[in-house]
């Protein structure tokens, strides 16, 4: 069963991820990555040259396929599980996770990075944030605090899967 990942950007899914993986000899996939390296493009570039709709649906494509793996932890991005689709395609194939982070934690981790164009704008980030978070909370399987530290997080999770 695969481990998946959700939650909003800088919540800390890649870095505990790579964690969780380590720990529990599992393979580590990101679905933006894979995304990325299919197209051969950024996900920016993705989203600039063809839009979200066009984005959105390569990601319910990976959904598919990742629910298809088997024993891996999968980290997906932050927009992918606020879409039934990817949850119910993703869930076949394992239990998600949500690390709830709060909006304050998530800031001081981004803190005023170019690589998140979405916080270029806190207001307009938490407004995102809010919107998501009950989304969040209806695909998950279960729920983790988020504001630890990633090695602190993966070991929570990894003893729930023991």
């Amino acid at each position: 069963m695969n481990i998946i990942l959700c939650g909003f950007m800088g919540s800390g899914k890649t870095v505990v991820g790579t964690e969780l993986a380590k720990i529990m000899g599992r393979k580590f996939i990101d679905t933006d990555e894979m995304i990325e390296s299919e197209q051969g493009i950024a996900i920016k570039a993705i989203f600039a040259t063809h839009g979200e709709d066009y984005f959105r649906d390569l990601e319910y494509e990976c959904c598919k396929k990742i629910s298809a793996y088997k024993n891996c932890v999968v980290s997906t991005g932050g927009g992918a599980l606020t879409y039934k689709r990817n949850v119910d395609a993703i869930k076949n194939g394992g239990k998600i996770v949500f690390l709830d982070a709060d909006f304050d934690v998530i800031c001081a981790r981004i803190g005023d990075s170019g690589t998140r164009p979405l916080f270029q704008n806190r207001e307009n980030a938490k407004a995102l944030y809010d919107e998501r978070k009950p989304k969040y909370l209806a695909a998950a399987d279960i729920v983790i605090d988020g504001n630890m530290s990633a090695r602190k997080t993966a070991l929570e999770i990894a003893e729930l899967f023991k």
